[in-house]
């Protein structure tokens, strides 16, 4: 089924894929950034909107308006500072979806970050306690605004990126057995991404993607 989905974060790695899918699975799609010199992607059913999402609270509430659904990819690329974007990101997309009557926000964040701690390896939470200690508490404190809103949003929970290509063959769930540095590619979050779109299976919940 055709759907009109807004993307924030569509110029991020995973955003872009989730752009280039969307399109390619028939949905309207408009793609909310600041810099639209990133998103080399053009084609009739995407629209490109320019503003930010932590400060032109109007800007973001006319792209929300009239869509059937929310994805966010927002991150901070490869930085160690979090500069409090998810803190800041989440209230302001709590209020546009709210003020224009759209309830589904699919929402990206990282394995490790709240109950996801307790399924991360060893190796990796160690390397999170030292070097990505700010980034979760950012997205810790944005997510909490998340889960005591009224929206229907779903947490999206993966493991240590690549550029891998899309398989279709990946693990889902609220827990899972995880090993070492377990690895997934931007392309499967983005098609598990989209397959929320429709199934509500986890709905208000929070859901790991591992391959």
């Amino acid at each position: 089924m055709t759907r009109k989905v807004l993307v924030l974060g569509a110029t991020g790695g995973t955003g872009r894929e989730v752009v280039s899918q969307a399109l390619q699975q028939g949905h309207d799609v408009v793609a909310f950034v600041r810099n639209p010199q990133r998103l080399a992607v053009t084609h009739d059913r995407l629209r490109v909107l320019t503003g930010s999402v932590t400060d032109d609270g109007q800007a973001l509430a006319a792209a929300v308006l009239g869509q059937d659904v929310v994805i966010s990819t927002l991150g901070v690329g490869n930085s160690l500072k979090s500069s409090g974007l998810i803190a800041r990101s989440v209230p302001a997309v709590v209020r546009a979806m709210e003020s224009q009557g759209v309830r589904r926000l699919i929402f990206t964040s990282a394995y490790g970050v709240g109950a996801t701690r307790g399924d991360v390896p060893l190796l990796p939470r160690i390397l999170m306690s030292l070097l990505f200690r700010d980034l979760y508490a950012d997205k810790e404190a944005g997510e909490g605004d998340l889960r005591r809103s009224n929206l229907d949003w779903t947490l999206v929970y993966p493991v240590t990126l690549t550029n891998g290509p899309k398989t279709g063959r990946y693990r889902v769930g609220e827990h899972l057995a995880l090993h070492g540095v377990p690895r997934v590619s931007r392309a499967d979050v983005a098609d598990f991404l989209l397959t929320r779109v429709e199934d509500r299976a986890y709905l208000r919940k929070g859901v790991l993607i591992s391959s």
